[in-house]
């Protein structure tokens, strides 16, 4: 099934000014995710994609979590899907949007761990002898982890107040993450070329906005951006960091295959 950019919810113009939170998270475990898939090796990107935070941040307040999946439904991402329950959709009718999070202070663990004997997926046996008489299991894998004491910053936008959890639970292993929140009470609307710091989401970029140069950050399910030019509206922060205007869920996407 496909949804149409026309299916879609996106944020309409409001005359109320817009809320900018900012909210530094601090890891309290190891955070992983397979962003990379280097032979035994699976790595997790320095960055915390925005779709992912976003479930993070406001499942059950905004986004509806269903009790039980079945079968191919279980298995399928529901990002932009408005055919599913559970969608981000609902943050652009909520007037929500949550940018990536920048790496501040960051460091890796690298553990190892047995991978299950299934059919599909064997490894060759090692070099020197049979294998699978040796006293480790010929089937592992190492996961390079987002390590405990990393500390990120992102942003969320808001047409209206809203409640930020002080704790989220995030990654394939549910790790625990603190977040202190600040709002931005001082921050201009600006039109012109400016260029950003922090990581975006070019899927989420509105129609208004043009990229001009960017370095490409691959990961899964979407690809970000970083110290990226653009041309459109823009809020400058205090701080002189620049983030687009209008940014919402896929807000670029003329179809989206489900």
């Amino acid at each position: 099934m496909a949804v149409r950019s026309s299916e879609l919810v996106f944020p309409t113009p409001q005359t109320q000014p817009m809320k900018l939170y900012q909210c530094k998270l601090t890891l309290h475990d190891n955070v992983f995710f397979a962003t990379r898939e280097m032979g035994i090796l699976y790595e997790t990107e320095k960055y915390l994609h925005n779709w992912a935070l976003s479930f993070a941040l406001f499942e059950t307040a905004y986004i509806p979590r269903p009790y039980r999946l079945k079968g191919a439904i279980a298995q399928k991402p529901t990002y932009l899907d408005t055919s599913q329950e559970q969608n981000l959709i609902h943050l652009n009718t909520a007037g929500i949007y949550v940018f990536p999070a920048l790496p501040l202070i960051w460091s890796y663990q690298v553990n190892t761990f047995k991978a299950a004997q299934v059919p599909y997926y064997g490894k060759s046996v090692q070099f020197g002898g049979d294998g699978a008489k040796r006293n480790y299991p010929i089937n592992y894998g190492r996961a390079k982890e987002l390590a405990i004491g990393s500390k990120y910053k992102t942003y969320i936008a808001s047409r209206q107040p809203i409640e930020i959890p002080h704790w989220i639970r995030l990654g394939k292993w549910s790790a625990k993450i603190r977040v202190d929140t600040t709002e931005i009470a001082d921050f201009k609307e600006r039109t012109g070329e400016y260029i950003t710091k922090h990581p975006l989401n070019p899927l989420d970029l509105p129609k208004s906005s043009t990229l001009l140069l960017y370095n490409r950050i691959v990961m899964p399910p979407a690809s970000l951006v970083s110290q990226a030019q653009i041309s459109g509206d823009y809020w400058q922060l205090p701080d002189h960091t620049c983030l687009p205007r209008g940014a919402s869920y896929g807000a670029s996407t003329f179809e989206i295959a489900s």
